[in-house]
């Protein structure tokens, strides 16, 4: 079944801003917003299950420490609940001296008054009402014209400032939403904005918030951004007002909104940790902060310690965040995929010699955030010798040349196909250690004798061939071409190498070798031995011994 063509024709298009003279699409974000904590009011009252006061003071302390200023904690003349955690916070001395919660009401008399009796003693706070502005919401849920509106949102602008004089010990700051602000006639938001303005009378040492919602995302984000620059240049006092944005994310663009909106010239940012709210969310000020601080900017919040955040937010919420979530997800960080291994490997090797980051497929070291290099390539079907190479060295400190990377993959991909699964670096390593470093048969070597003597090197084997002993006798240039020469076949050697495992007296020594059989297929060895020279051989008896059971060769 599909949508039918006749019942898009339900819907119209959003009207743009007639603003041809627009500037933000040539500035750049330089510096860090105003950030706004909703987590624990908008957040919350979307929640199936709403936090209790436990969950909610481990929220706000997490908050805290993360270096939000300015929190928004209850709506307190909503639920005793909500205006018992208010005055818990006041009391109890729980809100350091540099943040301000903030507390949402309706533009009601009975509800403003609860509000203000519910910060009675408060250091610093941000008091909060909105109106409802789009005609969608004039005509059919309040049945008022805009002059009524407007009426509404003064009355109560007036009650906040007798209110707010009764307490002067508080540092209060006002803040008024036209809600479904980005659903408005950008004429009536101006309009009723400047009629609180005019009751407020902000100064540049005392500004006032105006709040411009995208209560519910119905454009593309160009046009929210057109609408903040427009209401920027035509409200009154604007060196005297904060502009703030609050971004829901029901078309997807949430965070593309509010970047724009930001270079649009609005000051300051509402929203949620990983982006909880109502129907699809608030926007999401992780991803906001961190976009500024992969460009370079300083967003002013830690989150050196994302996992421990995320178990914060997902403990109060009870909303798992998704494995796919930028910067914070599971597997955000995780290559899968062979090409994207293997260029991510490459860019490791290369980073310690560079000023600025510049992995591939990463756009932020995932230290930076706490988090470690382990999950950053896991190894599956889908996956190349460069994932499996880097677990290895990572892990194991076995650096494989790049013919055995190739060898090696093919066997990893067809256990990962047999298996349906993923591998971790230790199952990776043990079927490297049963191909390679075990493999005794047909022939395994008891031990050798090895001379030296004005530049050739004789060396005498005693093997294990097939359940009988026997002993070969070699002569080259050095203990490697001595070895192979006592080998009653024609061995040929393609390649070598090798390379310490870990420092000074610990350390092992790894052993590659590629030989070629009676002109057969060149196939590897891997030896690690605390001796160079036991560790080549090991690896050159790898290597034949595969080549013989490959040949289905059992004695010579």
């Amino acid at each position: 079944m599909s949508m039918k063509q006749a019942t898009a024709n339900k819907y119209r298009p959003f009207p743009v801003v007639d603003i041809s003279d627009r500037t933000w699409p040539s500035k750049t974000i330089t510096k860090a917003p105003i950030w706004s904590s909703s987590d624990l009011r908008d957040g919350n009252q979307s929640l199936i299950e709403p936090m209790d006061a436990e969950k909610k003071m481990k929220f706000f302390k997490t908050l805290v420490d993360i270096g939000l200023k300015e929190i928004e904690v209850a709506f307190p003349s909503a639920s005793q609940t909500d205006f018992d955690f208010v005055r818990h916070l006041i009391e109890e001395n729980h809100i350091p001296d540099d943040v301000s919660i903030q507390v949402l009401t309706q533009a009601r008399e009975d509800l403003i008054r609860r509000t203000f009796e519910s910060l009675r003693g408060v250091k610093k706070a941000i008091v909060h009402f909105y109106v409802a502005v789009s005609p969608s919401f004039r005509n059919i849920v309040f049945k008022q014209d805009k002059a009524a509106m407007i009426a509404t949102a003064v009355k109560s602008a007036k009650l906040f400032a007798e209110l707010a004089a009764e307490q002067p010990e508080t540092d209060w700051t006002f803040e008024f939403s036209p809600e479904t602000f980005s659903m408005a006639e950008l004429p009536f938001s101006v309009e009723i904005c400047n009629a609180v303005l005019d009751v407020w009378k902000p100064t540049p040492q005392k500004k006032a918030i105006l709040n411009l919602p995208a209560t519910v995302e119905c454009s593309t984000p160009n046009v929210y951004a057109d609408q903040i620059e427009w209401f920027g240049r035509h409200v009154n006092h604007r060196d005297s007002v904060i502009i703030s944005l609050h971004c829901h994310n029901d078309r997807g663009t949430g965070i593309a909104a509010t970047e724009l909106g930001l270079l649009a010239g609005a000051d300051r940012v509402e929203g949620c940790l990983f982006g909880n709210g109502e129907r699809t969310g608030n926007v999401d000020l992780v991803t906001l902060a961190l976009n500024m601080y992969t460009q370079g900017v300083d967003p002013k919040l830690d989150f050196s310690d994302i996992d421990s955040v995320r178990h914060v937010v997902e403990e109060c919420n009870q909303l798992s965040v998704h494995p796919r979530h930028p910067y914070v997800g599971d597997l955000v960080h995780t290559a899968f995929s062979g090409s994207h291994q293997d260029a991510i490997r490459k860019g490791f090797a290369l980073q310690k010699d560079k000023e600025y980051w510049e992995v591939p497929y990463l756009p932020i070291d995932p230290s930076d955030i706490g988090r470690s290099y382990d999950a950053v390539i896991r190894v599956n079907s889908q996956s190349g010798k460069g994932g499996i190479t880097y677990l290895l060295e990572q892990d194991y400190g076995i650096s494989l040349p790049r013919r055995m990377q190739i060898e090696f993959s093919q066997i990893v991909q067809k256990e990962t196909d047999r298996l349906g699964l993923e591998m971790t670096s230790k199952q990776i390593y043990d079927l490297l250690d049963r191909e390679y470093l075990q493999i005794k048969e047909p022939v395994q070597l008891i031990k050798h004798r090895l001379q030296e003597e004005n530049g050739e090197s004789t060396v005498r084997l005693e093997v294990n061939v097939g359940g009988k002993t026997e002993h070969w006798h070699g002569v080259g240039k050095g203990a490697l071409e001595a070895a192979v020469s006592a080998i009653p076949t024609n061995v040929e050697i393609m390649d070598y190498n090798e390379h310490a495992i870990g420092v000074g007296s610990t350390a092992n020594a790894a052993a590659y070798i590629e030989i070629r059989m009676d002109g057969g297929r060149s196939l590897h060895g891997i030896g690690i031995h605390e001796n160079i020279t036991m560790a080549s051989f090991q690896a050159l008896f790898s290597a034949l011994n595969r080549a013989m059971q490959l040949a289905n060769k059992k004695v010579f």
